[in-house]
């Protein structure tokens, strides 16, 4: 009697736990502030590294073509800096990296600009793979994992021209031609070409990802275009949503890891284990921008000791803390404030940025939520134009999605349909 009275409570949570993961995007805003911080971090790294670029990835580089070449021609490394010698090639793909960080952090195109924003991750690191710190890597890992979701949905210059094209579409205006997203797709398809050369680099999974994208771009935009109501567009929609909710575990999965391979590798430091590790880069000068602050610090056993071991427990706790709230919101809000005075004592700003970015898929969603209207009040009070759209909660409304990041389950509220008609194409809105 027990059983049979249980399981059909139990079905419809499964049920409705199987509804939301196929039928909606889950986690709108961490998507959205991890795809804003990570291209922030790359963009400001090109940026700053501008006037030495042709020495770390270019001709210049003392790790010259031809020795990338070799290396590249062993790991099967993917880099589009090994098509050509040519100094103007390479000008070329670092404005190309540049400016799809830029247009990725504004969520302009997002679809086609995350996979350009992949592409200049890869062809510059993997150019010269001694450049760099662990920020590198994890820029390099997750300019992979932003390409497989749906990280434009809010915060985004697409978001604001899918809210515009609804309220036409509402209002019985005509929805707005998209000329631009045919031609950069024709344009990279000639692109893609490149890929087919004898001399690429790369392994024949990512070649293969890059094409797959590129037919699956044009048959959304297809579907959205001919069929917009029909079965075809569910489907591509549900796999659309699997893919993004499956890497979003990925990438949260991957910070959790990081953090725990960290912190157990410390603990069998002697070093860390007699609290003093954070002694010995102090006096480092190449970690020390502001020695006499770094002295400061290190002058006191105290601090030192308390420092290192409260590294070692939060990196070694956080990953167990996610099944409690609030314990995982204070040990991260601990982590970021690590991260940012590592940023300050030890000189290495882009690897904590990029920590900071990773860690903040954990952010709860009340807190993104209120961090967006805040912006978007300032927003407004600067630059209000007439005709610009409220902000929504994709999904949902916010109270429901702050009630999920609570833990609650909640009975499925359907996204809003998107806007279709003649030149439409929600396709490019992640």
């Amino acid at each position: 009697m027990s059983r049979h009275t249980h399981e059909p409570t139990v079905d419809r949570k499964a049920l409705l736990a199987l509804q939301r993961v196929t039928s909606q995007a889950l986690g709108p805003y961490q998507s959205a502030i991890v795809r804003i911080g990570f291209a922030a971090a790359w963009l400001l790294f090109l940026l700053r590294e501008l006037p030495h670029r042709r020495e770390l990835y270019g001709p210049g580089s003392p790790w010259s073509w031809d020795m990338a070449q070799q290396l590249i021609s062993g790991n099967g490394a993917f880099t589009t800096l090994m098509w050509s010698d040519s100094g103007v090639w390479f000008e070329s793909v670092y404005a190309v990296a540049v400016l799809s960080s830029v247009l990725l952090m504004l969520g302009w195109r997002t679809r086609t600009m995350s996979v350009l924003f992949m592409v200049g991750v890869l062809s510059l690191q993997n150019r010269s793979i001694f450049m760099g710190d662990g920020g590198d890597n994890v820029i390099h890992l997750m300019a992979i994992y932003l390409v497989l979701t749906r990280c434009g949905r809010v915060w985004s210059l697409d978001a604001r021209r899918e809210a515009r094209a609804a309220r036409a579409a509402a209002t019985g205006g005509a929805a707005p031609v998209d000329r631009v997203g045919p031609v950069l797709w024709a344009v990279l398809g000639v692109a893609l070409l490149g890929t087919l050369l004898d001399r690429t680099g790369g392994e024949w999974w990512l070649t293969a990802l890059l094409w797959a994208l590129w037919v699956s771009q044009g048959l959304w935009w297809a579907v959205n275009r001919h069929a917009p109501g029909g079965e075809l567009r569910a489907l591509l929609d549900v796999v659309a949503n699997l893919v993004h909710n499956a890497t979003l575990v990925v990438i949260m999965a991957e910070v959790c890891l990081i953090y725990a391979t960290a912190g157990w590798y410390k603990i069998q430091g002697s070093r860390w284990q007699d609290g003093t590790a954070l002694y010995y880069p102090l006096h480092l000068d190449y970690f020390a921008p502001w020695p006499a602050l770094s002295d400061i610090l290190a002058s006191s056993g105290v601090i030192v000791m308390a420092l290192t071991y409260g590294t070692v427990m939060v990196q070694v706790a956080f990953p167990f803390t996610l099944f409690n709230r609030r314990v995982k919101n204070v040990l991260l809000v601990a982590m970021m404030l690590e991260h940012a005075g590592i940023a300050v004592l030890l000189g290495l700003p882009f690897f904590s940025l990029a920590m900071i970015a990773a860690d903040a898929v954990f952010l709860p969603t009340g807190f993104l939520v209120r961090v967006g209207e805040a912006a978007t009040t300032l927003r407004r009070r600067y630059t209000a134009r007439p005709g610009d759209p409220e902000p929504r909660a994709p999904g949902g409304s916010v109270p429901d999605q702050r009630r999920v990041d609570d833990g609650k389950a909640l009975p499925h509220d359907p996204a809003p349909p998107p806007p279709s008609g003649p030149g439409t194409d929600p396709s490019l809105v992640r």
